[in-house]
């Protein structure tokens, strides 16, 4: 759902800046001037930014005003990175070697902005020794300490263990306890 904006007489601000199509400032004016100024050239006074001191206001067709908008809506949503759930899945009894190849696997994954569900999937008598599947996913989290925060603590969900991993915030707690020191 798109953005509210008001146009021409539902401006409800005495006086505003206006801005021209290209984004040359006009200057402040009472309100009545503006929509003047906009039916001469044949376009719209439409609000674009209400909560500014006094409100900006631009003179353009609606119409071309919400097609620049939705563009830049869609460029943006375009441009977002990561955001994705990746899966990784482990056996209880993993060798060390595949372990690390999974871990970087992980490492990618997180700097590319993805929390990564790993899962650990126990067959026939592994089920027996859960110890051994989470284990493995403290060593994973003790690894991945630095560039990764588990959300909550691994869950059993019938024959698997499940623990979500997202990435570190930039500028968190780490970085305040830095400053102090």
């Amino acid at each position: 759902m798109g953005k509210f904006y008001r146009i021409n007489q539902y401006i409800q601000a005495k006086e505003v800046r206006v801005v021209d199509e290209k984004g040359v400032q006009i200057g402040v004016m009472p309100i009545f001037n503006a929509i003047q100024k906009a039916r001469e050239t044949g376009v719209d006074l439409v609000e674009v930014s209400p909560k500014a001191v006094p409100p900006v206001c631009k003179i353009i067709d609606f119409k071309k005003f919400k097609y620049i908008e939705a563009k830049k809506e869609k460029v943006e949503k375009k441009e977002q990175k990561g955001g994705e759930l990746k899966e990784i899945v482990l056996s209880p009894f993993i060798a060390t070697n595949d372990l690390n190849t999974r871990k970087n696997r992980i490492k990618e994954f997180l700097k590319d902005g993805n929390k990564v569900k790993v899962r650990v999937k126990f067959s026939g008598r592994e089920l027996s020794k859960k110890a051994f599947g989470e284990r493995i996913l403290n060593q994973l989290v003790t690894d991945l300490v630095e560039i990764a925060d588990k959300e909550g603590e691994a869950k059993f969900q019938g024959r698997e263990l499940f623990l979500t991993l997202s990435p570190k915030r930039k500028g968190g707690k780490t970085n305040e306890t830095k400053d102090e020191n």
